[in-house]
């Protein structure tokens, strides 16, 4: 039974239709990247819970030894990284604050042009699947006089469509908004550092003269 809606020339057309049209519609970066992002939907919501308490711990060794022991901390998050390395040098708070923000906006940005590639495609494959269609139905009418041939064109003419449509709506769509939604969460939680990391960054900030006696 199972087998009646398999047919490697209808997938072949749709999938690898679908494929090169998403490619063509985006950098080969955002391509590569899409695919690689799929690996965020088999882990568990982002939670910024783990690096408030890194950023703390952070904050308790700057006010025992000094904001320079920060130097020698192994970081794994590159937005906590650059913030602290970015105050180990010496920069305020409103420098600090672009920082994030600046990365934040980056890899938001990554994040939507991921979830584009997947959009491109959800929209491409019903018009491979048409595509496919009307090949199938070349096919019949090139081949009108072997029932063999018009079984196997139609065969094709039918199964393209179908694929199309289970490949936008069961696979696509549900991937691109789910990596949507992701981004939506992550980008979110994100904030949740920057006010932690510019207090460290303002209570490192050198004080002027003025501000010293006051």
């Amino acid at each position: 039974m199972i087998a009646q809606f398999f047919d490697p020339i209808a997938l072949a057309i749709v999938g690898g239709g679908t494929a090169l049209a998403a490619i063509l519609r985006a950098p080969l970066r955002d391509a590569s990247g899409a695919v690689s992002a799929l690996r965020v939907l088999g882990r568990r919501r982002f939670s910024a819970d783990a690096l408030l308490d890194q950023i703390a711990a952070q904050a308790r060794i700057a006010k025992r030894h000094g904001i320079v022991a920060l130097d020698r901390s192994v970081i794994a998050d590159p937005d906590v990284a650059a913030a602290v390395a970015a105050i180990v040098d010496g920069a305020g708070v409103r420098e600090v604050e672009a920082l994030l923000h600046h990365r934040r906006g980056a890899r938001v940005a990554r994040h939507v042009a991921h979830a584009d590639v997947w959009s491109a495609a959800a929209e491409a494959a019903p018009a491979m699947g048409m595509v496919g269609t009307l090949i199938g139905l070349a096919g019949m009418f090139a081949n009108m006089t072997d029932p063999k041939a018009i079984g196997g064109a139609m065969a094709i003419a039918l199964l393209a469509t179908l694929y199309g449509a289970l490949l936008a709506n069961l696979v696509l769509i549900p991937i691109c908004q789910r990596l949507r939604a992701a981004g939506r969460i992550e980008a979110f939680e994100r904030a949740r550092i920057d006010a932690p990391l510019l207090a460290l960054a303002l209570r490192e900030t050198p004080r002027s003269p003025l501000q010293s006696v006051a």
